[in-house]
């Protein structure tokens, strides 16, 4: 829970020269207070009411950066008020421009209050959209290769991109938080932690461009000494809304995932439920999934699970292809995977979409106590991105190279043909 700092220990920023007046650039005063506040050895930087435009501004170890109420940070629309840095992005190192928040190599940090962080995105997706940039778009806050990181309570919106999104980090706690960008704005997910341990996201409201949280561990085209799972993350009473999915693993998971818990979440208007995506070539596994206690409503499909994942590669034969392949160490692979309680209403394309490879099924995949409904006006659509699949509406679970899969007490109504339509499995056993 967000307390308010001992104000004989803190560093206001107006006190280092801020304005905030929605118009002048304050990026110095606050770098300013950020490190005096690291000099005198930690403490907590203020941001008081106001509206207080910047460019990227970068933490020091040991400080808290608290936004009181009425407090705006403004993301600059001056692309120049954004570095370039080197930083994961989509699942590569590369040249990126900088967070509005971020840090690297950090302890101790903190972004919290009742403030708000708004990137004003539009100038970036707009450059974006017309080819005009050098460099990948920031992130609104972003720190890597650090650890015992806290984000509480602020609301954060119009991010360029990703809105959160740690990358290598260790203990990190998003609670509390409201991340909101237009339905229409691109690739502004909204918690994105890569390759991180230790992660907990709690009571979030997320209502986004792309998708709501999602767990990655980068792809092929990172160096192989970067790799590193995504693993011991904890995701429970938070509210997503819109978005393609709800909670996603994936694509960027050649590092790996594994010790995922989701449970006791709401799902409202998402694409997809809980969707895990990736394809050949990208490597890794994603082993032991826990899901349980969700509520869906209005999402075009549940569930999915695709190895077969086109974005960037749409059109790829070796992607494609239906036919086994050679396992090798580019071959994904998902297993031990848990769904129980859950309940979805009002579903437009299908009840559920699970599609391994041919060569590496999906393995020990387990549904129980799910009741499912599709709507009676669902429009017809795909459930999953992948060359050559089927066109959907109002299908049941459509279910392809998959091994030792459970359905218990799993309720499909309102569907269009067979309940469950399964091939080219085994070991498949459905108990009433």
């Amino acid at each position: 829970m967000t307390t308010v700092p001992d104000v004989d220990l803190t560093y206001n920023i107006r006190s280092f020269g801020a304005v905030g007046d929605g118009v002048s650039l304050d990026t110095p005063a606050i770098q300013q207070a950020i490190d005096a506040c690291a000099k005198n050895g930690g403490g907590t930087v203020i941001v008081p009411a106001g509206k207080f435009v910047t460019g990227s501004i970068f933490l020091r170890s040991n400080i808290s950066l608290y936004l009181d109420v009425g407090a705006e940070l403004l993301g600059s629309e001056n692309i120049t008020d954004y570095p370039v840095i080197k930083s994961r992005w989509e699942g590569q190192t590369q040249d990126t421009y900088a967070s509005l928040i971020g840090g690297d190599q950090l302890s101790n940090i903190s972004v919290l209050g009742r403030g708000t962080v708004n990137g004003r995105g539009e100038v970036w997706w707009k450059a974006y959209a017309e080819g005009l940039l050098d460099y990948p778009r920031p992130r609104l806050i972003s720190f890597s290769n650090s650890n015992n990181i806290l984000i509480d309570g602020i609301t954060a919106t119009n991010s360029p991109s990703w809105t959160i999104n740690p990358v290598h980090c260790e203990n990190v706690t998003i609670h509390a938080i409201t991340v909101i960008n237009p339905a229409d704005s691109p690739n502004t997910d909204g918690i994105n932690p890569d390759s991180c341990r230790l992660v907990r996201i709690s009571d979030c409201y997320v209502s986004v461009g792309d998708d709501c949280i999602t767990i990655k561990s980068g792809t092929e085209h990172e160096s192989p000494e970067w790799y590193a799972p995504c693993r011991d993350i904890a995701i429970t009473n938070c509210t997503l809304e819109r978005g393609h999915g709800g909670v996603v693993i994936g694509s960027e998971m050649s590092g790996g995932v594994k010790n995922v818990v989701i449970s006791n979440c709401i799902f409202i208007g998402t694409d997809r439920g809980i969707r895990i995506k990736s394809r050949r070539g990208r490597g890794g596994v994603i082993e032991d999934i826990r899901i349980s206690n969700l509520i869906m409503d209005g999402v075009l499909c549940p569930f999915t699970m695709n190895l077969y994942y086109h974005v960037g590669a749409r059109g790829n034969h070796v992607v494609s292809d239906k036919n086994a392949r050679s396992v090798d160490d580019g071959t994904p692979r998902i297993r031990r995977v848990s769904f129980n309680h859950i309940t979805a209403r009002e579903v437009k394309h299908a009840a559920g979409f699970l599609y391994g490879l041919a060569e590496m099924p999906l393995e020990e995949i387990s549904f129980s106590n799910v009741s499912i409904s599709i709507s009676e006006d669902a429009d017809a659509g795909y459930p999953e991105m992948a060359d050559d699949i089927p066109h959907m509406s109002k299908a049941g679970f459509f279910i392809r190279n998959a091994h030792h899969v459970r359905l218990e007490n799993v309720e499909v109504a309102g569907q269009i043909g067979d309940a469950f339509d399964i091939a080219d499995c085994t070991d498949i056993k459905i108990i009433k």
